[in-house]
């Protein structure tokens, strides 16, 4: 049976009064939240692809009673996020969302003929007198009361809200799979369960690494796809350098290759569950753990002994594997939960793959001059950073998807075609672990990113007396010419895949005036890009969450959060943001 999806909810509220003042109101306030419902189901999608589903109260709301009932029906949809519509005054108290477990926002029509901004201000007043945030939509310019359309910015902010509310619901009541548990004292794979459960609502869970090899050994994995996963990944999947001074035969390595492709479909079992398992009488394995995100620890004592888990986790990541294009599934490199965390925002936020990497070097324009010869140019004249792990890297990094202007992209997985499955595919060859670092073998995804393209770069981190804070890097991905990439590529694994960073600076953030700043302040060794500029919703999802956000390179008037934050200050932001959170505390008590 499939859980049901989690819905915004629209809130048509209304000037309680009969006898003059409701009934002229009523089509007025209920086309309000018709247009939103259009709005929202007409842009935004779930991440399997499909449109967001929208509800709306079965009548106007005008007082309490009419406000329970809503809230009734709300609870029997799953509705996650609300959205509060009016042209008008209403008694604020008596028709807001009182459901503390829902995030809210209020749209306010901007109009002189009724005092709907009034009321909003009202409305917001009681939110923060009742402890229960809400975001304040109000539009720029006045509109007459006949307009119905929805002006521009405030089309931008109901779609941002409902947006990273449908990313709330998305997260409430699904599980985080540590598979296996610290990886190399690695504290962000430290999983905290308080930490996902009181901020994301998400159930942390521990499955041990030799339940891999337990259903290798007993051949608990859908025989049939293994076949065709198998040719698919000898077909194009070319093993690539072997930097070992005694590799591994021929014989063993394709062993390795069978294993690993075993390992790929079964961690995602694991994660998701499969119903082809019933037929081999494995129904306890069919079922799955109901997985969002997970992690895999690998070194050091699954990866001293068996082989690595770079494969499986590149596939996992990537939008798509032998059974074509495919929703990317989060799985964490050494199980680091924070920066998988991280990555399922990315993911519920756009629709794109994910990808993990080290925060591995700044390189200075001087260091790159002393080591080449010459200067970086373009945008990378100021320097850039290094991102590179052990060949764990979603496939989509390698930009070599295409749009319809020819430039290299990072795609919602559905709009991935055949064309660019294939050359992504081709764009990557897998080399043999490095056996210093691997002792059980394994093949690590290898390729450069060959496109610019703007990415915002994510890290979560836990901080003592604080709790969970984000940090955002907004930039673009870009490619050095051949000679500069060789040189300062073989300096750290040439067996690896990279990206060359370079963040969007700010003179007046000290944290984003050079590159070496941003460097200088990335909160742990690890962080996660995706495609596109989307720092505006990742603050916006960090504001429901509660999670303060300690460095971003945005300016002020693109942040939209809870409107009491302003009564926490106006001067300085990202200060009003951290005593905010602090005083809200995380969503899930």
């Amino acid at each position: 049976m499939e859980l049901s999806k989690c819905k915004i909810g629209i809130r048509p509220t209304i000037d309680g009064r009969w006898g003059g003042i409701r009934e002229g109101l009523e089509e007025q306030t209920m086309g309000m939240a018709k247009a939103a419902k259009a709005l929202i189901e007409a842009n935004l999608t779930y991440s399997d692809g499909t449109p967001v589903q929208v509800v709306i109260a079965d009548s106007t709301i005008g007082g309490g009673r009419e406000a329970a009932l809503c809230a009734d029906k709300f609870s029997r949809e799953h509705v996650c996020g609300t959205l509060s519509v009016t042209p008008c005054w209403c008694y604020g108290s008596e028709t807001m969302d009182l459901d503390p477990t829902t995030v809210k926002a209020v749209w306010g029509f901007n109009g002189t003929e009724r005092p709907g901004a009034v009321y909003l201000a009202a409305v917001m007043a009681a939110h923060a007198q009742k402890g229960l945030p809400a975001f304040s939509i109000y539009g720029h310019d006045v509109q007459d009361a006949q307009d119905s359309s929805i002006p521009a910015d405030v089309q931008e902010k109901i779609l941002r809200f409902a947006r990273c509310a449908v990313a709330v619901g998305e997260m409430r009541n699904k599980a985080y799979v540590n598979i296996g548990a610290i990886a190399m004292g690695i504290m962000g794979s430290c999983c905290d369960p308080d930490f996902f459960q009181k901020y994301l609502g998400i159930r942390a869970e521990w499955v041990d690494m030799s339940e891999i090899i337990r259903r290798v050994n007993l051949e608990i994995y859908d025989h049939e796809e293994y076949e065709r996963a198998y040719a698919w990944v000898k077909a194009n999947c070319p093993e690539g350098f072997d930097k070992n001074a005694k590799p591994y035969s021929a014989e063993e390595k394709e062993r390795q290759w069978q294993f690993v492709t075993k390992m790929t479909m079964i961690i995602r079992d694991i994660m998701l569950g499969n119903d082809k398992l019933n037929e081999i009488g494995r129904h306890e394995e069919a079922i799955g753990r109901n997985a969002i995100a997970g992690g895999f620890q690998g070194q050091r004592m699954w990866t001293d002994y068996m082989p690595n888990g770079d494969f499986a986790e590149a596939i996992t990541n990537s939008s798509f594997n032998w059974n074509g294009k495919k929703e990317p599934l989060i799985l964490a490199t050494e199980n680091d939960t924070l920066n998988g965390v991280a990555m399922l925002f990315e993911k519920l936020l756009n629709h794109r793959a994910s990808i993990f990497a080290d925060v591995r070097t700044y390189w200075s324009p001087e260091a790159v001059e002393r080591v080449v010869g010459r200067k970086p140019e373009g945008r990378a004249a100021n320097g850039f950073i290094h991102l590179i792990n052990s060949g764990a890297a979603a496939l989509d990094a390698t930009g070599c998807a295409q749009d319809e202007n020819g430039q290299g992209v990072m795609k919602t997985w559905w709009e991935m075609t055949e064309a660019d499955i294939d050359a992504c595919l081709k764009a990557t060859d897998w080399c043999p672990a490095d056996l210093g670092y691997f002792r059980g073998g394994g093949f690590s995804s290898h390729f450069r990113t060959h496109a610019e393209m703007p990415v915002t770069m994510v890290r979560m981190n836990l901080v003592q007396g604080v709790g969970p804070v984000m940090q955002i890097a907004e930039g673009w991905t870009v490619v050095l010419d051949e000679e500069m990439h060789k040189i300062l590529d073989q300096r750290t694994d040439p067996t690896w895949p990279t990206t060359w960073f370079v963040p969007r600076l700010d003179e007046t953030n000290p944290a984003f005036k050079d590159v070496y700043s941003v460097m200088a302040n990335w909160g742990a060794n690890h962080g996660t890009f995706t495609y596109g500029h989307i720092g505006k919703d990742l603050i916006t999802l960090a504001s429901m969450l509660r999670i303060p956000v300690s460095m971003h390179n945005l300016k002020d008037g693109e942040l939209f959060r809870p409107h009491s934050w302003a009564a926490f200050g106006t001067k300085d932001l990202e200060s009003a943001d951290y005593r905010a959170c602090a005083v809200y505390g995380p969503l899930y008590k």
